[in-house]
């Protein structure tokens, strides 16, 4: 019997969902104004977060079985400040504080200056109604 191997592992989603956010990012770097893209913009980054934060303990159940426990605890610290950073940003955007959201904004693009989106990426537009999906929370 083979392995079975899942495409859809929770580390390529959270690379999937990094890059995503930076390209938000970016996009919400060019807004001059509160539009609903904007929100959209910003309560995807709040969504995405959200969803690295939870797949965490996925990642780190792997190194547990086999006793990494320092490498386990190692790569949560490493990921710890994207849950709070995401009840942060949700606060915001619900609250319509763009305040907080720009001051928030630099936070979260330091924590990922190590990615790299190219200009010809195949990631859409990942943000497009997340504003109607994070409003119900």
């Amino acid at each position: 019997m083979s392995r079975v191997i899942n495409p859809d592992s929770v580390g390529k989603e959270r690379t999937r969902l990094t890059k995503a956010v930076v390209l938000c990012i970016r996009e919400l770097a060019k807004q001059a104004q509160v539009t609903p893209e904007a929100q959209d913009l910003a309560a995807f980054i709040a969504l995405a977060l959200k969803s690295i934060s939870e797949g965490i303990d996925v990642s780190v159940a792997a190194w547990e079985k086999r006793d990494y426990w320092v490498k386990a605890d190692k790569f949560r610290m490493e990921w710890m400040w994207a849950g709070q950073m995401a009840d942060k940003m949700k606060v915001a955007v619900v609250m319509d504080d763009w305040a907080t959201i720009a001051s928030l904004m630099p936070q979260i693009a330091a924590k990922f200056s190590k990615i790299v989106v190219s200009d010809n990426h195949r990631l859409g537009k990942p943000w497009v109604g997340a504003f109607k999906i994070l409003k119900p929370y």
